[in-house]
């Protein structure tokens, strides 16, 4: 049976991958809503925490605890709920399922079944992180967590030091400092950082500059090994095309004076490979200047 056929005879039986907040619970959407409340089946990350969400909404659902250590053994489970044709709703303990959190196993096995796959967008830590942080985002690199002890921490930072897109990592509280201290050592104090902590919580923090600095204002701060934190760093300037980065500077500089930005900027995408998005921003500092 083809995978089309497949999809026709579970039609009936959908799985949702429902995104839920990061904190404030008012982020969560309309449509989230309206899921959970017709799901037949709640699969989440830790019952009890989204139990509490259930609660807040106001609804009482069956639930089935998934999570990395007993994912592959639920999937059984999952799969029976939507061949009788029940909607199940996939959830994490914030945020979107599958980025850093469970959900893989799950979501791939209900494809190769033929059932509905369907994503209920939302709050997500990363995303929410990089649009405050103030750093390039036409090329990002999410590495999720980094090992947990020091060398193989830093082996990781290593590999990604010549990395020209910006890098994104979660990190715990008790392990930022460490976090942050290996970044000095690895990439240099002075390279641009950004952490958000508490993201859309009463405590929400962004620490941005030098990465030298970033770590002093942690050390500092006697909130600063407290929540969760989205570490963001800067990418390398050294990397193939920083020389054309600079031209391109150039470039738009005689262009904005002569064109419009968003075609100056355009223009300097093409000739010098870099992000149209991140052009058009410099275009109109420069048009301001």
């Amino acid at each position: 049976m083809s995978s089309s056929e497949r999809a026709s005879v579970n039609a009936s039986g959908m799985l949702y991958v429902v995104a839920t907040p990061i904190g404030n619970l008012d982020d969560l959407s309309e449509r989230a809503r309206q899921v959970l409340a017709k799901a037949d089946l709640v699969a989440a990350e830790d019952t009890r925490h989204s139990g509490r969400l259930l609660q807040h909404l106001g609804l009482s659902k069956p639930m089935l605890a998934l999570h990395d250590h007993n994912e592959r053994g639920r999937v059984s489970r999952v799969l029976e709920a939507l061949s009788n044709g029940q909607i199940v709703a996939l959830v994490s303990d914030a945020g979107t399922p599958l980025i850093s959190d469970p959900g893989y196993i799950v979501v791939r096995e209900a494809r190769g079944a033929g059932f509905k796959v369907s994503p209920i967008p939302g709050a997500c830590a990363l995303v929410a992180a990089l649009s405050a942080a103030g750093l390039p985002t036409d090329q990002f690199l999410f590495a999720g967590f980094l090992p947990a002890k020091r060398v193989g921490r830093r082996s990781a930072l290593e590999g990604f030091r010549s990395q020209p897109a910006t890098l994104v990592f979660y990190e715990s509280p008790h392990r930022i400092t460490d976090l942050m201290e290996d970044v000095v050592a690895v990439f240099g104090s002075d390279r641009e950082c950004v952490l958000g902590r508490e993201l859309t919580k009463a405590f929400e923090t962004f620490y941005a500059g030098a990465a030298a600095d970033v770590l002093t204002n942690l050390q500092e701060d006697p909130h600063g090994s407290r929540g969760e934190f989205v570490v963001m760093i800067r990418g390398s300037s050294d990397a193939p095309g920083a020389e054309a980065s600079v031209d391109a500077d150039r470039l738009l500089a005689l262009l904005v004076e002569e064109l419009p930005v968003k075609k100056a900027a355009r223009i300097v995408a093409e000739v010098s490979g870099l992000g149209k998005n991140e052009l058009y921003q410099r275009a109109l500092a420069l048009k301001s200047d």
